[in-house]
């Protein structure tokens, strides 16, 4: 598997661990298939470490094991159809963040690094302060000012050093940028490709625990990068024919920070005219997703789109989730409305990606939010 800056196509260095191609400054991503071997699959292992031989780290790589993966798929009926929910707010630290980070920190580790930077809206940085103090990595977290109380605390405990920046997300990764190219390492969960192929693991189980592939996959979107790598394990599936086609993924945002669905349904070219806007949804108020084009061209290829929803929605789909027993952060809940709203549109079964733990959010005004 190959790693290759995307724009002169300059390989991942063997030594050092760049967060962009230090020949162009543009951004590294996997260059070939996942590869994908049924008869490889290392069923002694636990969770995502099973599929070990997709994730492209060296033979003497750590498992650096929290409890990640294996996480429950519970099938109901929603409007008479057929759903299963996803529970990846069951992760060690409460957020799918964890398939992507115990990856992204084994390959660290092979490079011997010992003190890392990220930014995060909060589930990255905690899934990163865990497992650095799991692989006894020191780390410097930078969030929003505005980012969840229990986020925060979570990161702190974990003993990492917490920076807190004012406005917008956006200037969070303007920040900890400016501590990399002092030469800090910038362990970032966006920048950095080597997680997206733990994200694909949700592929896998999905279809194991499914016993068929589904209609649809709905899940939120920020960057972008959950959608980007199921897609490539449902694809890396296809390949080898395990599954028959790749089912149809359609991303969430909020609508006051809806880049990709203003992309992709108003055909614009980059950003212009999306603003950032305040959300509930904090986990994916991202203005300017990095790996846009490649989730764009993700959704596409499944037959895909995405919907966006309201703010006055989010809360309301909170506690509208939390009644029927999945209890998860804003962020998570907007992918109800979403589903509820397509519905009649795909086939059964649904699948539903629940993200990020409603013990990340403090709201203690009941009612409807």
């Amino acid at each position: 598997m190959l790693i290759n800056c995307i724009n002169c196509y300059s390989a991942y260095p063997e030594k050092g661990t760049p967060y962009r191609c230090s020949d162009c400054t543009g951004v590294y991503d996997l260059t070939t298939d996942i590869p994908y071997d049924p008869k490889i699959v290392e069923t002694e292992l636990p969770g995502i470490w099973r599929y070990r031989h997709t994730f492209g780290l060296s033979p003497e790589s750590k498992i650096l094991y929290l409890g990640e993966g294996d996480t429950p798929l519970i099938r109901m009926k929603v409007s008479g159809k057929s759903v299963a929910f996803k529970l990846e707010y069951l992760n060690p630290t409460g957020s799918f963040k964890d398939r992507g980070t115990a990856v992204m920190t084994s390959f660290l580790k092979t490079r011997s690094v010992e003190s890392i930077v990220e930014d995060s809206s909060g589930n990255a940085g905690a899934s990163l302060a865990a497992y650095a103090a799991h692989a006894g990595i020191e780390a410097r977290i930078f969030i929003p000012e505005s980012a969840s109380g229990p986020k925060r605390e979570q990161i702190r405990r974990y003993g990492a050093e917490i920076v807190s920046v004012g406005g917008p997300r956006s200037n969070c990764a303007s920040a900890v940028q400016r501590e990399a190219d002092r030469g800090r390492t910038y362990a970032s969960h966006v920048y950095l490709p080597h997680g997206l192929v733990g994200f694909s693991t949700i592929a896998y189980e999905i279809i194991d625990q499914l016993g068929q592939v589904p209609g649809a996959v709905i899940m939120p979107v920020g960057h972008g990068s959950l959608l980007l790598g199921i897609y490539r394990g449902f694809f890396a599936l296809q390949r080898v024919g395990e599954i028959p086609e790749i089912p149809i993924l359609i991303g969430v945002q909020a609508r006051v920070c809806a880049p990709l669905w203003a992309r992709y349904t108003l055909e614009q070219d980059g950003n212009h005219d999306v603003v950032e806007g305040s959300t509930l949804a904090e986990g994916v108020r991202i203005i300017d997703p990095l790996r846009g084009k490649a989730v764009l061209a993700a959704v596409k290829a499944s037959q895909g789109w995405f919907e966006t929803v309201q703010e006055k929605e989010i809360m309301v789909a909170r506690n509208d989730l939390a009644s029927m027993g999945f209890y998860v952060e804003p962020t998570s809940a907007i992918a109800w409305p979403a589903l509820c709203g397509v519905l009649d549109k795909v086939s059964e079964p649904v699948v539903v990606i629940l993200t990020g733990s409603g013990y990340k959010y403090l709201d203690y005004s009941g009612g409807s939010g």
